[in-house]
């Protein structure tokens, strides 16, 4: 899996920023303070995770799409700086997504002809209800069932279907996914570390013998 098929419309914003302020401890004129990155800038940048010498990394921010699995994304939202802009939804819009691409290729075929089927019962429903609603008849016992059909589909998805969110985080967030999540058993998550080795100075994220 290339890093492209999990990452897009990436802006990072704030790196020069960050390193002229990570020079502020030592500094009492602010005004001789540059952004230039400087042996020192790297020592404080690979500074051991907790230890806050790399905290001038939070200001370093990166907005990214982001498109994982339901599996992906239940291990992603352990990391508190990891945060959503706004996603895809299937809660809204799970009988609208086209469902031969919908999921990742690890999905057992059998399932999603399963999905399609649940998805097509549902949408035939809607049909219905909408036709003898404007028949001015009474939908009652097929608005019940539809509601029922729907929670069908959404507990039944598997953990193959992907959707897409707009995220935001920082680098020394990618520093720690990084170190957990370099040589994970999901490939979606060694793409994910892929992308973070081409991001401007990722040299203060990744050490050249964890690369």
């Amino acid at each position: 899996m290339r890093y492209e098929d999990v990452v897009s419309n990436v802006r990072v914003y704030g790196l020069e920023e960050s390193v002229r302020g990570s020079k502020y401890p030592m500094a009492v004129d602010l005004s001789t303070v540059n952004g230039e990155i400087t042996e020192r800038t790297l020592k404080l940048a690979r500074a051991v995770p907790g230890s806050g010498h790399d905290n001038f990394l939070n200001g370093v921010i990166v907005q990214f799409d982001l498109t994982f699995t339901n599996k992906a994304w239940v291990e992603a939202e352990r990391y508190h700086f990891l945060d959503f802009v706004s996603s895809q939804s299937t809660m809204h819009r799970i009988t609208k997504f086209d469902l031969d691409k919908a999921y990742i290729e690890y999905t057992d075929p059998r399932i999603i002809e399963i999905m399609k089927e649940k998805t097509r019962e549902y949408n035939e429903l809607q049909d219905d209800i909408r036709r003898l609603k404007a028949e001015g008849k009474d939908v009652t016992t097929l608005r019940d069932l539809s509601a029922q059909k729907y929670l069908e589909i959404l507990y039944s998805n598997p953990a193959g279907f992907k959707l897409t969110a707009r995220m935001t985080t920082n680098y020394r967030q990618l520093k720690t996914i990084y170190a957990q999540r370099r040589d994970h058993r999901l490939p979606e998550w060694r793409a994910f570390c892929d992308w973070i080795r081409t991001l401007p100075n990722s040299e203060f994220i990744v050490r050249e013998d964890e690369a």
